[in-house]
C-alpha cells in the first residue's frame, strides 16, 4: 500500500500465548510493517467487533476501576488514568490505537493517512459519522482539535506529543492537509493522540469548563453521569459509524479504590476488574479468569540531579546496583514484574539490552560510593502512596541501608510528589514512583520522549536539562523520528545506552498488570497493558 506504517505489538510473552494470538502477534519482537486500515484489530478478532454473535445487549456491562477521578473528561486536558481509559470509548481520533492490541485502525478517517511529501500528510474524513448531540463531525471540528492541543492556552500535555506539526488547515470539506516542521515517519499513527471534539462546545473557556463535566464525542459509549468517588456510566451511542459499536445498551464503572472491595465485587457485581492486588490472583483464579499482561509501565528511580552527591553518576548507580530487584519483585508483587534491562520492556519493538545492566552486587554498590568520596550518605526516599508501591519501599531502605546509606521514607500522595514541595520545588533527593506514559501511545519515540525531551521532566524534576548528556541525546531523538523502524531502533538504542549510564531517571523494573474478567458473562474481553479497562468491541453474554 502506499501509506505503510509501523505497528506496534506489545510483547512476545510465552505467558500470554491466548493473547498474542488475538492481537496477531507472530512471535517476534519486531515491527509489523502494514496500513492502519490492514492492521485493524477488527480484522483480527472473531467477536470483538461485531454487534452480533447471541450477544444479549440489554444486559449491563460493569466494571470495577480502581483509581477515582482526578481529572474531567475533556481529551485535550484529560490526564488520569480513569478519565483517559473512558475517554478511548467516548471520543474518536482520525485513527485510533486499540486499547488492547495497541494497533492503529481507521476511526474517523475514511482511508490510510496520504503522505504527500516529507512534510505534508492528508487525511480524508469518513463522511455522515456525527456526535452524540446529533450534530455533524466536519473537518472545521478536526482542524480545530488539532490547533486547541497545540494553542499553549490550553496546557495541553499531548501538545508535546505533536513537536513535529506546523500547521493543520482544511484542504475542503472531505480533507484535512497537515504541514510538518520536519519528517515524521510515525505520523499516521501518532495523530491518535488527538481526539477529535465538537468545536462549537469546546471554544470559549467557559463552554470547555461545562465539556469536561459532560463530554461530547462521537465515540461507541455516549457519556452520562459521573461522580469522582462513585461511578461514571455510559449508554450506547446508536449514531456510531466506526469499526466497535457498542455491544450493551448501558455501561457502568464503578470507582472501586479498595483492593479488597473490588476483588469481592466480581462477578456479583461487575464483570472485569482491574488493578487485581498481586495476593489475590491465586485464590480470584477459582471465581473468574485472572492474567498479568506485560507492560511498559515501570516503577523507576528519579534523582536530585542538581544536588550534591546525587550530581554524580557514580552516585546514581552505586544505588541502581545496590537493589536486589529479583528479590523485591518476588517478596512485593509475587513475581509479576521483570527487572529493567533497558528503558523499554523486553519483547518492545524498539527494545534492545542496554551497555549498562545495574545486576545486584553490593560491593559495585560500595565500590562507586568509595569512587565518588561518598560515606556516610544519608537521603531521603520519596515515593507515592500506592497500594503496590507501599510494601517496596522497605524493602529499597533495606537494601540500601546495608551499603551505609541511612534512608528516610517519605511517602506521601502522588499530588504532593510532584508539587512545590516535593520534585518541582527541588527539594527532594530520591524519588521511587510508578510511570507509564504508553497509555498515549507505544511507539519508542513518544515513550523515549515523555521523560528525555525539553520539559518537565528533565529540567523542573530530574533537574539533568543542562547536562552535557541531555544535549547529546537530542539529535538522536530528532534523526529517530525521521527515519525508517530500523534505524530508529539503533538510535534510540544509542539513547537507552546513554540514559541508562547516567540514571538521571531509569526504570528498577517493568510490572504486568493482572486484570480479572468473567468469560462466563463477556464476549470478546481481553486485558490491557497499560491502566485500566476496555470494553471496545465487547458485549455480554
Amino acid at each position: 500500500m502506499k501509506n505503510p506504517i509501523t505497528t506496534t505489538p506489545l510483547v512476545n510473552d510465552a505467558s500470554r500465548r491466548s493473547f498474542l494470538k488475538l492481537s496477531g502477534v507472530l512471535g517476534t519482537a519486531a515491527a509489523i510493517t502494514a496500513s492502519v486500515a490492514a492492521c485493524s484489530p477488527a480484522s483480527q478478532s472473531s467477536t470483538g467487533a461485531s454487534a452480533s454473535g447471541g450477544v444479549d445487549p440489554t444486559k449491563e456491562l460493569v466494571a470495577g476501576i480502581s483509581f477515582a477521578l482526578s481529572t474531567g473528561f475533556d481529551p485535550g486536558t484529560a490526564s488520569g488514568a480513569t478519565p483517559v481509559a473512558a475517554d478511548n470509548h467516548i471520543f474518536e481520533g482520525l485513527v485510533d490505537l486499540h486499547p488492547a492490541t495497541r494497533k492503529p485502525y481507521l476511526a474517523l478517517a475514511a482511508s490510510d493517512p496520504k503522505k504527500v511529501d516529507d512534510t505534508h500528510w492528508e487525511v480524508e474524513l469518513k463522511q455522515g459519522a456525527t456526535f452524540h448531540d446529533g450534530t455533524a463531525v466536519t473537518a472545521d471540528d478536526v482542524v480545530w482539535s488539532f490547533k486547541r492541543i497545540l494553542d499553549p492556552s490550553l496546557k495541553s500535555l499531548f501538545a508535546g506529543f505533536l513537536p513535529f506539526l506546523a500547521d493543520v488547515a482544511k484542504k475542503d470539506d472531505k480533507t484535512i492537509a497537515f504541514t510538518l516542521k520536519t519528517p515524521f515517519a510515525a505520523f499516521a499513527q501518532r495523530i491518535a493522540v488527538v481526539k477529535v471534539v465538537p468545536k462549537a462546545l469546546t471554544d470559549s473557556a467557559e463552554k470547555q469548563k461545562a465539556f469536561d463535566a459532560k463530554p461530547v464525542g462521537s465515540g461507541p459509549y455516549k457519556f452520562v453521569s459521573a461522580a469522582a468517588n462513585d461511578r461514571i456510566v455510559f449508554a450506547k451511542f446508536d449514531g456510531y459509524k466506526g469499526q466497535y459499536p457498542a455491544r450493551s445498551n448501558s455501561m457502568t464503572w464503578l470507582l472501586i479504590s479498595d483492593g479488597t472491595a473490588r476483588v469481592n465485587s466480581i462477578p456479583s457485581r461487575t464483570q472485569a476488574i482491574e488493578d487485581v492486588p498481586y495476593l489475590d490472583i491465586d485464590s480470584l483464579k477459582s471465581r473468574v479468569t485472572v492474567q498479568s499482561v506485560q507492560s511498559f509501565g515501570q516503577l523507576f528511580l528519579m534523582f536530585n540531579c542538581a544536588k550534591a552527591p546525587f550530581s554524580d553518576k557514580r552516585v546514581r548507580q552505586a544505588l541502581h546496583y545496590a537493589l536486589d530487584t529479583e528479590s523485591i519483585i518476588k517478596k512485593a508483587l509475587l513475581g509479576n514484574a521483570k527487572a529493567a534491562s533497558s528503558y523499554f520492556q523486553e519483547g518492545h519493538p524498539d527494545y534492545t539490552k542496554a551497555k549498562t545492566q545495574y545486576d545486584y552486587s553490593v560491593d559495585k554498590a560500595k565500590s562507586l560510593l568509595a569512587e565518588a568520596g561518598v560515606s556516610g550518605l544519608s537521603l531521603r526516599l520519596t515515593s507515592t502512596q500506592n497500594s503496590w508501591i507501599d510494601p517496596i519501599m522497605p524493602l529499597i531502605k533495606e537494601n540500601w541501608d546495608a551499603i551505609g546509606v541511612k534512608t528516610t521514607l517519605d511517602i506521601v500522595p502522588s499530588a504532593t510528589v510532584y508539587s512545590s514541595q516535593r520534585a518541582d520545588g527541588g527539594d527532594y533527593d530520591v524519588v521511587c514512583a510508578s510511570g507509564d506514559p504508553s497509555v498515549f501511545g507505544n511507539d519508542g519515540d513518544l515513550l523515549l520522549s515523555w521523560f528525555y525531551r525539553p520539559g518537565t521532566w528533565m529540567k523542573t524534576r530530574a533537574r539533568w536539562a543542562d547536562s552535557p548528556e541531555f544535549a547529546q541525546i537530542q539529535p538522536l531523538l530528532d534523526q529517530a523520528a525521521q527515519a525508517d523502524a530500523d534505524k530508529s531502533k539503533s538510535l534510540h538504542g544509542q539513547v537507552v545506552d546513554i540514559i541508562a549510564e547516567q540514571a538521571p531517571l531509569y526504570p528498577v523494573f517493568h510490572r504486568q498488570l493482572p486484570t480479572a474478567w468473567d468469560e462466563k458473562q463477556l464476549d470478546g474481553f481481553q486485558p490491557l497493558p497499560t491502566t485500566g479497562v476496555s470494553f471496545i468491541g465487547v458485549g455480554h453474554k
